[in-house]
């Protein structure tokens, strides 16, 4: 598993044309964090394409970060733009409660 991957569908995620900014912390490439990738992914494009930035931190190589975020849970995903910031635990496999997190009515 990479170290730390950037996804983006925009290349400022600051720019208001691509508002949502997501981190998804994961634990090395375990079964729950290789769903959870491909589900948020999937997700993303399909219901926020051109419309985010996607980051992928594995905790085993970013001890440093996941302490700061005080992860408890993973995979974990972190919603820091647009506000309120909302955090999600599990596989994202729940497309409708992910949305739900996310802010986007379908």
């Amino acid at each position: 598993m990479e170290q730390n991957t950037e996804i983006a569908s925009g290349n400022d995620p600051d720019d208001n044309s691509h508002p949502y900014v997501l981190r998804l912390f994961v634990k090395g490439a375990s079964t729950n964090s290789l769903k959870a990738i491909n589900n948020i992914k999937e997700v993303c494009e399909k219901y926020l394409s051109g419309n985010y930035s996607l980051e992928i931190i594995d905790v085993h190589q970013q001890k440093s970060i996941a302490e700061k975020e005080n992860i408890i849970a993973l995979p974990l995903l972190i919603k820091s733009f647009p506000y309120p910031e909302r955090r999600m635990v599990g596989d994202m496999s729940d497309t409708p409660r992910v949305l739900k997190g996310l802010g986007i009515s379908n």
